[in-house]
């Protein structure tokens, strides 16, 4: 294969540690950036226009597949790779959904990880066997995620309920996101009315429960 440049967004170092190696294990591979963040990975991506994006589905700030959706719109030739502990019919939908050809559990083999970046260098989709498997499950009516109250949450909703659900005040989210405190109030208020929750600890319980955040 000729080269390929690749961004690694993980907020765990022992994981980029080792998606680097195998990464420079190939020859014309390598790493050109680096995040811990979902919204620093969105900032490298825009600058550094990565051949793939390796985002971990569960970042700070902002989670891997609302990174992807900003990522693919500031660099559209990057391709997104996406890892994940989970491999529920959910979020594989939801990473269907956002366009991303490329999934791998993290707990796969390394050379699954190597497979899909050579599909994914010539922009075809790869999804690791176990992925592939929950593909093939139709989605079950009474899925948490898949009621029809969350299906109304919009993307900054998303970004709000992870921000939140991480302990972040609403003048924090504002700061974060570059909204007005006043803003944050009302996409609060509206996400509280349309999930019917009445407190944080409601909140956070919602976003374990749909994988925005991890317990």
């Amino acid at each position: 294969m000729g080269s390929l440049r690749i961004l690694v967004a993980d907020d765990h170092d022992l994981m980029r540690r080792g998606i680097k190696t195998i990464i420079e294990s190939r020859k014309g591979w390598e790493i050109c950036g680096e995040a811990h963040t979902g919204s620093q990975a969105v900032a490298k991506a825009q600058e550094l226009k990565p051949d793939v994006a390796i985002l971990d589905i569960s970042m700070p700030e902002l989670n891997g597949i609302e990174a992807a959706k900003r990522i693919r719109k500031a660099s559209e030739k990057t391709e997104i790779l996406m890892l994940s502990m989970h491999y529920s019919d959910q979020i594989v939908r939801d990473v269907m959904n956002a366009g991303i050809r490329g999934y791998v559990v993290k707990s796969d083999s390394g050379r699954d990880l190597s497979t899909a970046l050579e599909n994914l260098a010539t922009h075809k989709t790869f999804y690791s066997e176990r992925v592939s498997e929950a593909i093939a499950v139709p989605a079950r009516a009474d899925s948490p995620v898949r009621n029809k109250t969350a299906s109304r949450i919009t993307s900054r909703e998303n970004e709000i309920i992870q921000l939140l659900a991480e302990g972040k005040s609403n003048k924090e989210v504002a700061v974060l996101l570059n909204i007005s405190v006043k803003t944050v109030e009302t996409h609060r208020a509206n996400i509280m009315r349309k999930l019917e929750l009445h407190t944080v600890s409601e909140l956070v319980r919602y976003a374990i429960r749909n994988r925005i955040i991890e317990a």
